[in-house]
């Protein structure tokens, strides 16, 4: 998923994942949205909602399209994207946690970081969610997201993020926010940081044994960090 302003076939552009689906054989779906300066719904109580009509709810359908269009294994779903798109991708996994198997996105925030703001675009938004000042308690953001589906008591999602150090727009707290959303809702704990992985300069911040939860911190990168699409599917086990 793009970030503000831009498109998907912007998107599908500037990153790999076209040419590597063509070699192993995985489906893309490239969206786009065109509200709010072209910024994913991650801020309304329908589109923080389970089939309220927000923008999760489009990708969704456009998700059990491809499944039964293509007949693909519908155990394999993955998301991922940059900024806004990263912010969704949390939002995807929060709210359809039995749609989405794995996420790995890049220079985002933890899902309901943007809840009641009156927008999602860095001119309409709140701008304490982007700053890094929304900080919760582990405990507060998992109520949070646990309360986008209440009736679901299975597993989440594995999720891999990724931030740099040096993002003006979407500050480096916003990293520490959703590892701690997510190491709640997946039950796991900080193990150890491996510097200079998966390259120079970036900090691999491993949960657990590594298996479900991974952030990676990009010393001096701005907004974004680069797409790392070798990475990615080997996250996503493609």
């Amino acid at each position: 998923m793009h970030g503000c302003g831009g498109t998907g076939e912007q998107y599908a552009q500037m990153t790999q994942y076209n040419s590597l689906s063509e070699q192993k054989g995985f489906i893309m779906i490239f969206p786009s949205t065109k509200k709010d300066s072209n910024c994913w719904e991650v801020n309304t109580t329908k589109g923080l909602s389970r089939d309220a009509g927000g923008d999760n709810q489009s990708l969704v359908s456009m998700i059990k399209y491809t499944i039964q269009k293509y007949n693909a294994d519908p155990t394999k779903v993955f998301s991922t994207g940059s900024s806004s798109g990263c912010m969704m991708t949390n939002v995807l996994m929060a709210t359809y946690p039995d749609v989405i198997a794995a996420g790995s996105c890049y220079s985002g925030v933890a899902a309901g970081c943007l809840a009641g703001s009156p927008g999602a675009s860095p001119g309409s938004a709140n701008p304490n969610c982007a700053n890094g000042q929304v900080i919760k308690t582990q405990d507060q953001w998992v109520a949070q997201v646990k309360a986008m589906y209440p009736e679901y008591n299975g597993s989440y999602p594995r999720m891999a993020t990724w931030h740099g150090t040096a993002d003006t727009l979407v500050k480096i707290p916003n990293l520490g926010e959703q590892l701690k959303e997510w190491s709640g809702l997946l039950g796991v704990s900080f193990t150890k940081n491996a510097t200079n992985t998966p390259q120079s300069g970036y900090t691999q911040i491993v949960y657990g044994d590594g298996t479900k939860l991974v952030g990676y911190s990009a010393q001096g990168v701005g907004h974004t960090v680069p797409v790392h699409e070798a990475d990615d599917l080997t996250w996503f086990g493609l």
